[in-house]
């Protein structure tokens, strides 16, 4: 993030007030959303333990979830950072209630994690925004190294696993690694920030089937119907509010749809 002043911005590119607003930016891309490491440090508030990784975390079906990737200090540290960088607050659970851990964690387990469609003949140097991850580490690899050195920075400066911190201590790690300013390397800290940042916000809308957005909490926040066919023929009823039931891939087939559902 630059040192530009809000103020000083176009309208159109005016930070997003709230974090209502603030994720329908982020889930539908328009100017705004670039301000999406603002909701660090936001405030949380008391939420249902649905995404949370003690004890096996339940999904809201009741099934137990199991982790494929992460050992349990970097699912604890993940959890944490997913609840700092989208916290539960009165208008709903956060992503660590909507179990973005999970979702992470199996991205990480699969084909992702493992750099499947990445080009890694190198030579991996520093590129330009514009150019993308230019680094040697699959996902898994960055992840794995990234969250052990953040347990092991916090631990050398305030005592504790970053999991252990209370949240305005969670808030300033957080910061200091979005500003590039710890010392990860060969990872900067920079990249693993925004590598979590993108991944909780992915699990946060993605369909639940992946394992986050537990309850569609996500697409409830911001009136998104899921990606149903069923739906095609409200894509152009504009200043319509939606008033139905999101639809995940996961339940698509049994699902009917009558009046209510589609108009409210």
């Amino acid at each position: 993030m630059d040192d530009q002043s809000p103020k000083d911005l176009p309208a159109s590119d005016q930070p997003v007030a709230g974090r209502r607003g603030l994720l329908k930016a982020l889930a539908v891309g328009v100017p705004g959303a670039a301000w999406a490491a603002k909701a660090v440090g936001a405030p949380s508030a008391p939420a249902a333990a649905a995404g949370s990784i003690e004890g096996q975390a339940a999904t809201a079906s009741g099934a137990a979830r199991t982790l494929q990737f992460f050992n349990t200090a970097e699912a604890r540290a993940m959890d944490a950072i997913a609840a700092r960088l989208i916290p539960a607050d009165e208008l709903g659970p956060g992503a660590k209630e909507a179990g973005v851990t999970f979702f992470i964690d199996g991205q990480l387990a699969g084909a992702w994690g493992a750099g499947a469609q990445f080009y890694r003949q190198g030579p991996f140097e520093k590129g330009t925004p514009e150019q993308g991850y230019q680094l040697s580490f699959t996902p898994a690899e960055m992840f794995r190294r990234g969250l052990a050195a953040l347990d092991a920075a916090t631990r050398k400066q305030d005592g504790k696993p970053y999991a252990e911190l209370d949240e305005a201590r969670q808030d300033a790690w957080l910061h200091d690694l979005q500003a590039g300013k710890v010392d990860f390397s060969p990872l900067p800290s920079d990249v693993f920030f925004q590598a979590m940042l993108d991944a909780t916000i992915e699990g946060f809308f993605s369909d639940p089937l992946y394992g986050g957005n537990v309850d569609m909490v996500g697409w409830k926040l911001v009136g998104f119907p899921g990606a149903y066919a069923s739906f095609s023929n409200d894509i152009e009823r504009h200043g319509v509010i939606w008033a139905g039931k999101p639809v995940s891939i996961a339940n698509a087939k049994g699902h009917t749809m009558n009046a209510g559902d589609k108009h409210g």
